[in-house]
């Protein structure tokens, strides 16, 4: 795997400088500066490629611009409302401009109104150190009574209606005011975080659009956008719902590994593949990580690796997010797994072989707990989460073990 990490732009916390001591080959970025739906232009992406090829000192990088994450797809673009055509327009000349630079690969998600979500940002941990956390008692809390979506108490149990309102009722204002920024935050790096009227707006509109139609809605933009992709020689990859299952009433289309044959099926071209996120999908405990590597690994275009630990096997549940050997993800197998899709690939002759990879997220350790970096997204504890991936992919790629032999057997 092509070793890489998320950098957020000049203003992230983690700097160019320190990705190159850390070891990563590429880095995965996006102009979160730009709003969502206005074309990426040259000028603005050629700034970009610059800043990751320096240093502080103005000496070279060595580092390049692998992978773009994300290029949004709009609500508008979601639901089929308002300029979505022209957003569409905008996506396909943002998409040649990138091509044109040298990208290649661009991940992107069909999430309806909550691009990720997590009730605590910076989760206390036994060791001293923090991680994100969804607690689906208190989304509840939220949902009933921040919120106060209508019909809300039918989609969770009577247990978790009745342990939400506790919870709410222990809070005091500014903890009202901090479960709702955490649950509204939206993408990391976006300057683009809802207001609670912003997400009663979304949830009004999307009130007629059922599961079905927003499938639809994101087949009819996979037949827009895949042509001018297989054109330019673009990847596109959609990233899983975060977390892999319905929340305030919205549908999710991208949960499960039959939602992704489904979309795959329905556009079939190389150019329209999967952002395979372990953490995401590894939240449900019926989805299999290396048996989905194993069948629809030919269209896995880049892997996000993070771990994550469930409270209970509920479909619906709590996690957090763990050290990246250490959740309810069997990480090593899954690393055997797109190794062995790699290898794959290397034999078919495919030029793609080698799958860009970055360590997702990764716990609040050390000085990390005073930097206040972009949450999920710590330097200490992401290096510490490459270093152990890096460990296991050395193994399984070192020549004296054979991976048909023993990496298989994982």
């Amino acid at each position: 795997m092509r070793q890489t990490w998320r950098w957020f732009g000049p203003h992230d916390l983690t700097s160019i400088d320190d990705v190159t001591q850390a070891g990563a080959a590429g880095i995965v970025s996006a102009l979160h500066h730009v709003p969502n739906g206005v074309v990426w232009t040259p000028e603005e992406i050629g700034r970009r490629h610059q800043e990751i090829a320096t240093r502080r000192d103005g000496s070279p990088s060595g580092l390049t611009w692998d992978v773009v994450e994300s290029l949004p797809v709009t609500e508008d673009m979601k639901k089929q409302k308002g300029d979505w055509r022209q957003h569409i327009e905008n996506y396909k000349v943002s998409m040649r401009n990138l091509a044109a630079s040298g990208l290649e690969v661009i991940c992107y998600n069909f999430m309806p109104v909550l691009d990720w979500t997590r009730t605590d940002l910076r989760w206390n941990l036994p060791n001293g150190g923090s991680c994100m956390r969804f607690d689906i008692n208190d989304f509840a809390a939220f949902d009933l009574h921040v919120l106060e979506r209508s019909g809300a108490g039918a989609d969770y149990t009577n247990a978790i209606v009745d342990e939400a309102g506790r919870r709410f009722g222990a809070l005091d204002d500014a903890g009202k005011k901090t479960l709702a920024r955490n649950v509204t935050m939206g993408l990391p790096g976006s300057t683009e975080s809802m207001t609670l009227d912003d997400v009663r707006a979304h949830l009004a509109e999307y009130g007629a659009i059922s599961r079905e139609r927003l499938r639809a809605n994101f087949v009819d933009f996979l037949e827009a956008v895949v042509p001018t992709a297989e054109e330019l020689g673009v990847r596109l990859c959609c990233h899983p719902d975060d977390p892999p299952f319905a929340l305030l009433g919205l549908p999710r289309v991208m949960s499960t590994e039959a939602d992704y044959k489904c979309i795959m099926d329905a556009v079939e071209s190389p150019s329209n593949g999967m952002t395979f996120c372990t953490g995401s999908l590894g939240v449900r405990p019926d989805n299999d990580l290396p048996g989905i590597i194993d069948r629809l690994g030919h269209k896995v275009h880049f892997v996000h690796l993070r771990n994550v630990k469930r409270d209970n096997d509920d479909v619906v549940g709590s996690f957090f997010e763990s050290e990246h050997l250490g959740g309810d993800v069997d990480m090593v197998a899954v690393i055997a797994a797109i190794v062995r899709e790699e290898n794959r690939r290397k034999a078919a002759g495919r030029s793609d072989h080698a799958i860009p990879m970055r360590p997702d997220h990764g716990q609040d350790i050390l000085d990390d707990l005073g930097r206040r970096s972009q949450p999920g997204y710590p330097t200490i504890g992401r290096l510490k989460g490459l270093a152990e991936l890096r460990g296991v992919m050395a193994a399984f790629e070192h020549a004296s073990l054979g991976l048909n032999s023993t990496a298989a057997s994982v």
